[in-house]
């Protein structure tokens, strides 16, 4: 008899941002400029690393692949949550729900393997300078790439689908902006606790590893760096770095504050605002920090914008 008044559940809802109604219009306007600035700032980096001579580069060819990946990261989940402050619905389908967690899981996880891809990129050409061109050539670059994207790909599957193979038979409110593993977890019915070990050896050994590897990296940088006998050179290599370790910082750090601090710490309303930190903030500061502390990026979009101009204006005349 107990097992027939279940309930089971098809459907969640992400109750989102609808404590504050008032404010439903506002956050609508302020998330959909931020999405457009991530498409065209992200999507302008990608243009000129492909067609500028002058970033033929390994260093912007990941660069490049980084920025795709940050827009397809944050069009996971904003567009849907753009659509659920439209149109107050606030619903999203079992699968789909599957879809979007596994997606920003194999999304991040690209993200952190990529981002130590790039620190290694740095450390043979400041470490090993001679070596560069033999140890990161075309093949190489792009291997490394494809690794990234694909190398998380079935545990992540498989850790979602453990997820979603638990009973939910409760309450199908989710108070949170996208559908993510640990609100999952305090909905689902019977013992998690596995379920919750299994999910957080998974985003260490992809999380922390990854992190390992930019910081073993960094602190070798560092060390051939202050050995330089020259200023200027040692400011030219710090330049080099700077960026990537600001993008860094942004994303692990956030990021570490919502999946690695104790429960008795979470509140919903912090939690909250760091998830929309690292899916968001960071994607858009990614094209500012690479263009604001980049001479050759600088160069590169001072080239592209009157090409564009001129282009603009051919079609108007014709």
């Amino acid at each position: 008899m107990a097992r027939d008044n279940l309930t089971i559940v098809v459907e969640f809802i992400l109750l989102g941002f609808s404590d504050l109604p008032n404010l439903q219009g506002f956050l609508f306007a302020v998330f959909f400029i931020i999405y457009i600035s991530i498409l065209i700032g992200n999507g302008l980096l990608i243009i000129i690393t492909k067609i500028d001579p002058s970033l033929q580069t390994p260093m912007y060819f990941f660069l490049g692949n980084f920025s795709f990946l940050e827009i397809c990261y944050t069009s996971v989940t904003l567009p849907r949550m753009l659509a659920d402050l439209w149109t107050q619905k606030r619903t999203i389908s079992f699968l789909q729900c599957a879809v979007q967690t596994c997606s920003l899981y194999v999304l991040g996880v690209a993200e952190c393997l990529l981002l130590a891809v790039m620190a290694y990129d740095r450390y043979v050409a400041i470490c090993k300078p001679l070596y560069y061109p033999l140890i990161m050539n075309r093949r190489i670059c792009i291997q490394l790439v494809v690794v990234s994207w694909i190398i998380g790909v079935p545990v992540l599957v498989e850790e979602t689908y453990q997820i979603f193979c638990l009973n939910f038979c409760g309450p199908n409110k989710l108070n949170h902006i996208f559908c993510d593993a640990p609100p999952l977890l305090e909905l689902a019915c019977g013992d998690t606790y596995k379920r919750e070990i299994s999910v957080h050896v998974a985003a260490l050994a992809f999380v922390i590893i990854p992190f390992l590897l930019i910081l073993t990296s960094y602190v070798k940088i560092i060390i051939t760096i202050l050995r330089l006998p020259s200023t200027s050179g040692r400011c030219k290599a710090f330049s080099t770095c700077s960026s990537h370790l600001i993008v860094v910082g942004l994303f692990y750090g956030s990021g570490s504050i919502v999946y690695l601090r104790p429960k008795s710490h979470h509140s919903t309303g912090s939690v909250k605002v760091f998830a929309l930190f690292y899916t968001t903030v960071t994607p858009v500061f990614n094209p500012l920090i690479y263009s604001l502390r980049n001479k050759d990026v600088i160069a590169a979009l001072r080239k592209l914008c009157p090409k564009l101009i001129r282009s603009e204006n051919h079609e108007q005349n014709v």
